[in-house]
């Protein structure tokens, strides 16, 4: 294969962000990705810096996503992004790729950056819905006033549910109302 055409096989790839950076989706990728129906895109507001570092999402101890997702019955097994996928049909990405200690350490801009690059992610992937765990980064990127539960909007042709944040440090939601949204948003908008 000639430079040339490696270049133009390369743009002809959709690119999109992996889970920890920037990658360009494979021929290969995109036939793994459509083995499976992703039913619900589980959208986490940024990885904390323990999950960059094992590539699991959610994964730091004490943030409450796996065992809400234990509970709701979209996962089966603690902290296995890959087995969620091919069993459950749950998919799995951030709103914005920089991994940081605290959330609020992320900007408008880069919450309606990540809103424009999920945006694409669902219109390719075509999920039967988006969920966004936190309401920080729907409300900076798409609408200030967003309450928990299913928006008018939709993203990318998928409806959107709005969750409150798994992390630990969200006092406000107990492990049942959380395990409550993960189930309302597998279920889809009735």
């Amino acid at each position: 294969m000639t430079t040339n055409s490696m270049a133009r096989a390369k743009q002809s790839e959709p690119s999109f962000e992996g889970m920890y950076g920037p990658y360009c989706i494979t021929l290969q990728d995109q036939r793994e990705v459509q083995l499976y129906r992703i039913c619900l895109l589980i959208c986490g507001l940024n990885p904390s810096v323990y999950s960059a570092e094992t590539l699991v999402g959610f994964g730091r101890p004490g943030n409450r996503f796996w065992p809400a997702a234990l509970a709701a019955g979209i996962a089966t097994v603690d902290c296995e992004p890959r087995h969620a996928l091919a069993h459950h049909g749950m998919g799995m990405t951030d709103l914005v790729k920089r991994a940081t200690p605290r959330a609020d350490e992320l900007t408008t801009d880069e919450y309606r950056a990540g809103l424009e690059r999920v945006e694409r992610l669902c219109a390719w992937l075509r999920p039967e819905a988006v969920c966004f765990v936190g309401l920080a980064g729907w409300r900076a990127a798409a609408d200030r006033k967003a309450t928990p539960g299913w928006q008018e909007s939709d993203l990318g042709g998928s409806p959107v549910y709005v969750m409150p944040s798994t992390s630990g440090l969200n006092a406000h939601s107990s492990l049942a109302d959380l395990t409550d949204h993960l189930r309302c948003a597998a279920t889809g908008r009735q």
